[in-house]
């Protein structure tokens, strides 16, 4: 029983770097109509931010925005992946203490379930890396998992 696991396990790591690219994509996908709605309303987002009492507003709704672009390049390329997921991460953990956590956990609610998520993805991709189906592994030429 004992080797079977041991079997098993070293067949499913196999799957690992297409798991994480795979992940990748859809996280910075997930990114992406938030991020079109926050440019196409950027004067707005920046009094929402206002309204929320974070400090200068109408230059952290532009730095978020940048951010969050960059963001969706980078992960889809698995380029400096960990820095970026470092600092989405904090995106998101700003995002559930300012946004969501007053409204509970619930997405139904605007509750900060997918933020945390997303944050949980990122705390995958700064352990793991991108993978080998990467920019990163390309160019740093090491496997990261």
């Amino acid at each position: 029983m004992r080797e079977f696991f041991a079997e098993s396990s070293v067949l499913l790591s196999y799957g690992q770097s297409l798991s994480i690219f795979l992940a990748r994509l859809v996280v910075a996908y997930g990114f992406l109509k938030p991020l079109q709605m926050k440019i196409k309303h950027l004067p707005e987002t920046g009094l929402w931010f206002e309204g929320l009492g974070i400090p200068f507003p109408f230059f952290f709704s532009y730095f978020v925005s940048g951010v969050e672009a960059i963001g969706i390049l980078m992960l889809t390329l698995g380029l400096m992946t960990r820095f970026i997921s470092f600092t989405l991460a904090i995106v998101m953990i700003v995002a559930i203490f300012a946004v969501h956590l007053p409204y509970g956990f619930s997405v139904a609610n605007n509750g900060f379930e997918i933020p945390l998520y997303y944050l949980l993805f990122f705390m995958i991709f700064m352990t793991f890396g991108a993978g080998n189906f990467s920019l990163d592994h390309l160019f740093f030429g090491h496997s990261e998992n």
